[in-house]
């Protein structure tokens, strides 16, 4: 169980945000601030104008532009890390160092000898650490999992996702995007979606034994790779497949689990209804996400902080991801 001295007998836990920005503005931030144990005391951005307009439209306390202060404050008890992938590392380990539980946004950093380096430093000082990877809480894709512990499609045999996307007008115009800066995010669009597929697989399916894949920059439009391919087997013998690109005319978000007696369907990213089949007979439901989307999650947080239940989104779960899509870059 994650738990440090004096965490867990505390009544309520203050949180720090570095990197206040678009996913903190409904996805996460508002979570801290309604979940019952937890309070959101302070934010960072480096621009203060910017930092003290986040602080008063969410009504949080405090706010810095130096994400050291806002860590060596006695009165942040946890950090969030929601900064670009390529600076989580820094700041992550300056909240180890502080003795502090830290969640760190996906993907973890952006390579697998970075997580490495995150995740045992945590686990030297015996600190929690969690990863964003929400879709382990969320109802709908729970859902799956009943299907699956119930074993609605039997023995699962195969697991596939197809992803691919046309060229967005910031690619086109060659703006400043850190999702294709090879510096930050080797994969492009990769290492920004796809982890959270590759974690939702692990989750409903069990862990990953073996990757391999090809990827390349077809358009040229950017640094990071725009077209991959990959496939992986499971601790049980379940094989997987996918493809992701970044430069086709049409949208494509399916995955499709496959099983000795049936099938599920359903989009990791669409909000589109689940779907088994099996017997002949088809059943669908469909189950919106809340309007702040990591609440599970951050309830998730709380309950195993305060010792009441595990949660499995942690430093562990989230640096298997990150060797299994380094694999597949052919990065390692």
């Amino acid at each position: 169980m994650n738990t440090t001295a004096g965490i867990k007998d505390k009544q309520i836990i203050r949180w720090g945000i570095i990197g206040c920005g678009d996913v903190t503005e409904v996805k996460s931030g508002p979570a801290y601030q309604q979940v019952e144990g937890f309070e959101l005391t302070a934010v960072c951005r480096r621009d203060e104008e910017k930092a003290k307009d986040y602080a008063r439209r969410h009504g949080v306390p405090k706010f810095y532009t130096d994400a050291d202060q806002l860590i060596a404050d006695d009165e942040v008890d946890a950090v969030y890390v929601a900064t670009p992938p390529d600076s989580h590392l820094r700041y992550a380990l300056n909240v180890a160092e502080a003795g502090k539980p830290c969640c760190v946004e996906k993907p973890m950093a952006p390579g697998f000898a970075d997580c490495e380096t995150l995740r045992d430093a945590f686990a030297a000082k015996n600190l929690p650490l969690f990863v964003a990877y929400y879709r382990r809480t969320l109802p709908r894709f729970l859902k799956i999992k009943t299907w699956l512990d119930e074993e609605r499609i039997g023995d699962v045999r195969h697991v596939s996702w197809q992803y691919s996307s046309p060229a967005s007008e910031t690619d086109l115009s060659g703006a400043t995007n850190w999702r294709t800066d090879a510096a930050i995010a080797p994969g492009g669009y990769f290492d920004d979606l796809a982890c959270h597929g590759l974690d939702l697989f692990q989750f409903l399916i069990g862990d990953f034994t073996a990757a391999a894949g090809f990827s390349l920059n077809r358009m040229g439009l950017y640094s990071a790779k725009d077209a991959i391919t990959g496939c992986w087997t499971h601790e049980n013998g379940v094989t997987g497949s996918g493809g992701w690109n970044f430069g086709c005319a049409a949208r494509r978000d399916r995955v499709e689990i496959l099983g000795s007696t049936g099938t599920i369907e359903f989009s990791v990213f669409d909000d589109k209804p689940v779907r088994l089949t099996a017997g002949g007979a088809s059943e669908e439901d469909m189950i919106k996400h809340p309007k702040h989307v990591q609440l599970p999650h951050v309830q998730a947080m709380r309950d195993d902080l305060f010792g009441r239940q595990p949660y499995s989104s942690t430093g562990v779960s989230a640096a298997r991801v990150a060797w299994v899509m380094d694999e597949i870059l052919k990065k390692i």
